[in-house]
């Protein structure tokens, strides 16, 4: 049987957003030059984050904006 091993704490609206923005991040790799384009990277922890729905600031800030749901 599944085990929730890490808690989620991104809600959909902040994964979709995340998403969104860690695109446009990581496109940035691709089309600035020089030193400025390794801050396109910060795309991928985005992307991460989005993908697995956990993100560990919000888990050092006790915080969550995903809605509690009970069943």
């Amino acid at each position: 049987m599944y085990t929730n091993i890490v808690n989620t704490n991104i809600g959909s609206t902040d994964q979709i957003v995340r998403l969104l923005v860690g695109i446009l991040a990581l496109g940035l790799f691709f089309l600035l030059e020089g030193n400025a384009r390794w801050l396109g990277l910060i795309g991928g922890v985005l992307i991460g984050t989005a993908v697995f729905r956990w993100c560990p600031i919000y888990r050092l800030l006790d915080m969550s904006t995903e809605s509690s749901k009970s069943a």
